[in-house]
């Protein structure tokens, strides 16, 4: 949390210890004990003005309005307790009360300084990440990036007042009356962001990558698949393919921050994802289940399905997606000329910590062996992914699962995951849990991508196209007639260095050694050729 807020947290933090260590709570509870709590929300709150009870005044500053009828959004009902506390309802999601969890909503006519708690009274769940020092998440017009609340302002416990279910208690203090506030239980990822991330892509017509419609949603949204290889692969007899896809559980936004991670290298111009590009073909479908993103569910699509129980037999009406992209999995594992290497389906978890994976269990020795490969290679090359936390099972209850089902009907060579993420935090060098933020899980995909490379043994050919580069830089540089090349070559590897300060590459005939892989960093073997530019120029 940066100090933006710090006033804030110490004013909110002083009434929440007030609200739970003193008769005053059970007092501001009496009211809502007359309040069916059997009516679960049916929809969304639209500009809704909680006024306290008994309230005859018109609308002024500090009648706080709540707003959640927008893409992802899931606040379903609202009770004002007291003048300073309100109980949230989550909408469940659509045609199944089961899953209650996923809220995403916006506060707006406060007036400056008002301090209020908030309590979200009617989770699903009884295990959760906010037992461990997760808390929710807030951003303002004023300050878009967002923020976590500090841990120290929320409570998490199980309330008498409300059947026993697990309440979540959060106190802030706003201080810009001109600002609307949003709070999420994780950072939002909507299908418009992904329809626009999309289609920023296609505007760079690259000829590297494919992006076309495998389907549609029950609601007639697009299902995409993203082809990412050099187009000779697709020329070739023989192909192999790695497979990923993502958010079939709606509210599980990490998932879709590491899938645009894992796209945000495939598709750059760094040495590895180049030699990536030229060896594999990578198919992505972003989004499986667009329809439950888009009302703000958790875990079901709009029919109430959740998704992940119906690769065996999905219904062409009910599962358009998993049939889709089941069958294109079927086709390609006939198709002799293709190798399905990989199939890897992202999720993220409300329970554990680091990133990890899900895999099968086969009774043959060497494929077991093998199949745990690619886990400990991503291991040693993301800080937050653990190995010890990755579970190899068969379990019943995942029957139905991309994972379970995959894993049991391709073949032998095809290695089926799931990968977790956490909701909250990773553990690495130091006990201390490091909270995610967007930029880590985008990180994370990006190492997910990278392993790759060491899975196909592909390094020496890192190491070849860097010097292949380098030859034509030089190249390039003999054929300029620079008046004043001394200085100009100062000023660029002035700022090259800084941009790649922290990065470390080593570059040997046969090896390559590469620590630290970030897309958004140009090649580091351009500082490289700099230097032995302004070698040659001081020479002459």
């Amino acid at each position: 949390m940066s100090n933006e807020y710090s006033d804030c947290e110490e004013q909110a933090a002083s009434i929440l210890s007030i609200n739970v260590s003193s008769q005053q709570c059970e007092e501001s509870k009496q009211s809502a004990a007359a309040v069916n709590l059997e009516e679960e929300p049916v929809g969304n709150v639209s500009k809704f003005v909680a006024y306290p009870q008994g309230s005859k005044e018109k609308l002024r500053k500090g009648y706080l309005m709540f707003h959640a009828c927008f893409q992802s959004g899931n606040l379903g009902r609202v009770d004002c307790i007291s003048d300073f506390e309100y109980d949230l309802f989550v909408r469940p999601d659509t045609c199944n009360p089961r899953y209650r969890v996923w809220f995403n909503f916006t506060v707006q006519n406060v007036h400056a300084g008002q301090k209020v708690i908030f309590n979200i009274v009617n989770f699903s769940k009884t295990k959760s990440l906010y037992r461990d020092g997760m808390s929710p998440l807030v951003k303002s017009t004023s300050r878009p990036k967002w923020q976590r609340i500090p841990a120290k302002n929320v409570f998490y416990y199980r309330s008498p007042d409300h059947h026993k279910n697990y309440v979540m208690s959060f106190a802030f203090a706003f201080d810009k009356e001109s600002d609307v506030y949003q709070f999420s239980y994780c950072y939002p990822y909507t299908y418009n962001r992904l329809q626009t991330y999309l289609h920023e892509i296609e505007k760079k017509n690259l000829d590297y990558i494919k992006i076309e419609r495998i389907c549609l949603s029950v609601q007639q949204r697009n299902i995409d698949l993203l082809t990412i290889t050099s187009p000779k692969n697709l020329l070739d007899t023989k192909k192999r393919v790695v497979f990923f896809t993502a958010r079939v559980h709606p509210g599980e936004t990490p998932s879709s921050y590491v899938c645009q991670g894992i796209i945000d290298f495939l598709v750059s111009s760094h040495p590895i994802a180049q030699v990536l590009r030229d060896h594999i073909v990578f198919m992505i479908v972003p989004m499986l289940n667009p329809d439950g993103v888009v009302l703000g569910n958790y875990r079901c699509s709009l029919m109430g399905f959740d998704l992940n129980r119906f690769w065996q037999e999905p219904s062409p009406w009910a599962h358009p997606s998993i049939l889709a992209t089941k069958q294109l999995l079927m086709d390609m594992n006939e198709d002799a000329d293709i190798d399905l290497d990989f199939y890897i389906d992202l999720h993220a978890h409300s329970t554990a910590m680091n990133g990890f994976m899900y895999g099968n269990i086969y009774d043959e020795e060497d494929r077991f062996e093998d199949h745990s490969v690619y886990p400990r290679l991503l291991c040693s090359n993301a800080e937050d992914f653990s190995f010890t936390s990755s579970s190899f099972n068969k379990d019943a209850i995942k029957a139905g699962t991309g994972r379970r089902t995959l894993g049991s009907c391709l073949s032998e060579q095809s290695n089926c995951y799931t990968l977790e993420v956490s909701f909250f935090s990773y553990l690495s060098n130091t006990s201390t849990p490091q909270p995610y933020t967007e930029d880590a899980y985008l990180k994370l995909g990006r190492n997910v991508a990278r392993t790759f490379l060491d899975y196909y043994k592909l390094n020496a050919l890192v190491a070849q196209r860097l010097n292949f580069d380098i030859l034509n830089y030089e190249r390039m540089y003999d054929n300029r007639k620079i008046s004043d090349s001394k200085q100009n070559i100062e000023k660029v590897e002035s700022k090259t260095n800084r941009n790649v300060k922290k990065n470390s590459y080593t570059v040997a005939k046969k090896n390559v050694s590469i620590e630290l892989c970030d897309a958004a960093t140009p090649p580091v073997h351009k500082s490289q050729v700099l230097l032995r530019m302004k070698h040659r120029t001081s020479k002459n």
